[in-house]
């Protein structure tokens, strides 16, 4: 596996967004990186592919600067480039929710350690797994008896969230995200909003894995470049995504009739077929 991928965020003010979105796309297209980088007044966020000797060169660059020295930064490896292109952004929110005066910079909620969280599920601990994923990445795995929020966006969780206020009332809430990004920008929501006791994975989803080797999660886990999702083991998965409506599929939505390459799959053939009449 001669292809590392990273990903990375730091909540933390940025005045100088177009000189360090030129650095960052000059030393990334030197380095012949692929990716994503997301930069705001508010923070940084990344998911870049390349050769380990050049990513690895990345992770210098990205720590040299102090603003970005404690980059928690996960690796993961595989055969082939997931992503096409290189892409540096400017944005109004590094990760979107549409409440842009929430600042995680400012607070966020407690993290717990994977084997921490391990441990209190061994021990069937009373806490609320709460998944603040979308739903099709739900779908494709999750803790067990997680709290799913049925998500078709992440700028859905502030009105899904205030339906659950007496249910959560009192109780220990340990959120998770596939990297933990949106966690921080979630669980500062709902400090912000009165709820308590609110914490969440460090390192998220692929932290965990990494940790415990998925102990008390069923399935797999979607994550947003080509590879579509990784398996416990952070390994790639047989899911691709449907090239319409990009859901993704495992074999057997895959050998439905109502699939067809590079035109329908089952969650978009109801559409397709009604505007064909």
């Amino acid at each position: 596996m001669n292809i590392a991928n990273i990903t990375g965020y730091k909540f933390t003010p940025i005045d100088d967004e177009l000189l360090l979105r030129e650095t960052i796309l000059k030393y990334s297209t030197d380095l012949n990186l692929k990716g994503t980088v997301l930069i705001s007044s508010k923070g940084l966020n990344f998911s870049v592919s390349g050769t380990k000797k050049n990513i690895d060169n990345f992770i210098v660059f990205i720590h040299s600067d102090k603003r970005f020295s404690d980059v928690d930064i996960k690796i993961t490896y595989n055969e082939y480039q997931p992503f096409r292109k290189m892409l540096v952004r400017i944005k109004k929110e590094i990760i979107s929710m549409g409440v842009e005066e929430i600042n995680p910079f400012q607070f966020t909620g407690q993290k717990i350690s994977p084997k921490e969280l391990n441990n209190k599920l061994d021990n069937n601990e009373e806490i609320v797994l709460l998944d603040t994923r979308n739903e099709y990445e739900v779908r494709l795995g999750t803790f067990k008896n997680a709290l799913d929020l049925d998500l078709d966006s992440f700028r859905d969780f502030p009105e899904e969230i205030e339906k659950l206020r007496e249910e959560l009332n009192g109780k220990e809430v340990v959120m998770f995200c596939t990297g933990g990004i949106r966690c921080e920008k979630a669980s500062a929501l709902m400090l912000e909003n009165g709820f308590e006791n609110i914490k969440q994975i460090e390192g998220g989803v692929i932290n965990y894995f990494k940790e415990t080797g998925g102990k008390h999660w069923n399935g797999d886990c979607f994550v947003f470049d080509d590879r579509v999702a990784l398996n416990k083991n952070l390994v790639e998965t047989d899911y691709v995504l449907c090239f319409r409506c990009r859901e993704p599929l495992n074999k057997e939505e895959l050998g439905s009739e109502k699939y067809k390459i590079d035109e329908y799959c089952p969650y978009c053939f109801d559409e397709v077929l009604a505007k064909s009449k």
